[in-house]
Formats: C-alpha cells, structure tokens, sequence
C-alpha cells in the first residue's frame, strides 16, 4: 500500500496568512510561524506557503519573512509567489525551501522549469495549474491569482509542463476554492490521465473522503486549505491536520 501525501496549502500576503474563497474575500487566519510550529507537532507531510496575490500586486519576495517561516518547519517546504527568475528560484531555495512553485510566469517563460530543474533537480519544481470554467462552459488556465484568462486549456497546459520538465503538477480549481465542496474529480482524473509526472490536487476539500475520492480518481497527493485552518465551514480558527492516514493500492 502506499501513503498518500496530504498538503496543507498556507495563503501568505505583508506577514499574515490568509483564506480565500473562489480567489476572492480573503480573511485573516493568523501569524505563519504559529502555524507553521503546530504543523510540526502534528507531523504534517509537507507544507506549501503561496504568496498568493505577489504577481499581481506586482509585490517581489520578502526573502526574510519567508526564511523565519522555514527555518521553524520540520517538514518539507515548497514555496511560490512572484518567482519570476532563475535567481529568484536560487535564493528560495537558499531560504530553506525544498521546491519552487511556478504558476504566472511560465505564461511568459516556460524555460524557467529547465533552467531550475537542470540545477536542483526536476523534483524540486511544481507546475501550478489554477482553473476555473469561462462564460462559454470552458474550463480554461488562470493566472495573477485567477484575475487573468489566458486562453490555455487545462489538460493541454499540463502535459505542455510536463513536456518541458516539472516534477510535479499541482492543479487547483478556482470555482471550488474555500467552498468545502470537493475537489473536481473530473479534471483530476483528466489530468491525471494525461501526464507522467505526480499530480497534486487543491481547491474544495472539505472532508477525509474527499482525499479518498481524488486518489481514486487520480491524484498522487492531496492539497487544501480550509479543512486544515477551519474547526468546520463557517466556523472559527483552528489548524487541524487528519490522523488518518490515506492510502492506495
């Protein structure tokens, strides 16, 4: 059997952690570092901290706040927001981080994934996929936070990362972002279907079957945010992390 990796997936903007709900709204949540340690005690798998609206805020990387936060992580790290160069790569990853997440600047420099890759490896480069479905029913690739279309299908656009070398894909889905209502397992299984590489899904959970049911539809690893930052929908700040454990066969 092997065990699923389960993601919680931290929104950090000027020092505070956020939650959003469709990309929009966002609320407060608290200090990063104080989560950050109790991820720890609760012997998270790894952790994902999202700069979340950097590109388009046109905000650069606060390159010491996000130092303090790893260096208090006993988990793998993966960081993304405003990582728009190969340096900017280089000092995350100086920063204590173990893998970039790109996501708005592959639509202006897919060699970005090569260049990172050729020195810290594939596996230490996510291809971020944030989808939502258009006016005409089209689910199309969204970037600077969901605000802009790019026309790019999503299916297409993952194996086009995949072609060009990221470890990883994560894909996550706008419409369902902070609406505890599940992961669209129909794009999971799409994706899945589609490329090689391990494919992370964020964007709805609200539930440890809703883990199940993507795994089941594809996903080597499960993303989310509410579940892990909420008591329950609608209810106060609590960060959780499930005890069970997911597997597959």
């Amino acid at each position: 059997m092997r065990r699923i990796r389960v993601i919680p997936v931290l929104l950090y903007k000027n020092g505070g952690l956020y939650k959003t709900i469709k990309f929009k709204n966002p609320t407060y949540i608290g200090d990063p570092i104080n989560a950050v340690k109790i991820f720890n005690e609760k012997e998270t798998d790894e952790l994902v901290l999202l700069d979340y609206n950097a590109s388009l805020d046109k905000r650069g990387i606060n390159y010491k706040a996000i130092e303090e936060i790893a260096g208090e992580a006993f988990m793998p790290m993966a960081y993304g927001g405003a990582i728009k160069s190969l340096d900017d790569a280089k000092r995350v990853f100086d920063c204590g981080y173990e893998k970039v997440v790109l996501n708005s600047v592959l639509h202006t420099d897919l060699s970005l994934i090569e260049k990172v890759g050729s020195i810290y490896g594939a596996q230490a480069v996510v291809g971020s996929i944030d989808f939502k479905k258009n006016i005409l029913g089209k689910f199309k690739v969204y970037a600077a936070s969901g605000s802009k279309n790019t026309g790019e299908d999503t299916v297409v656009w993952a194996k086009k990362l995949q072609e060009h070398g990221v470890g990883e894909i994560m894909i996550n889905s706008i419409d369902r972002d902070g609406t505890w209502m599940g992961y669209d397992l129909d794009m999971v299984k799409k994706v899945s279907d589609s490329i090689s590489v391990p494919l992370i899904v964020c964007g709805g959970a609200g539930s440890i079957q809703d883990f199940k049911d993507a795994v089941v539809s594809g996903a080597s690893a499960v993303a989310a945010g509410s579940m892990f930052v909420y008591q329950k929908k609608g209810m106060g700040v609590l960060i959780s992390f499930p005890a069970e454990s997911i597997y597959s066969s």
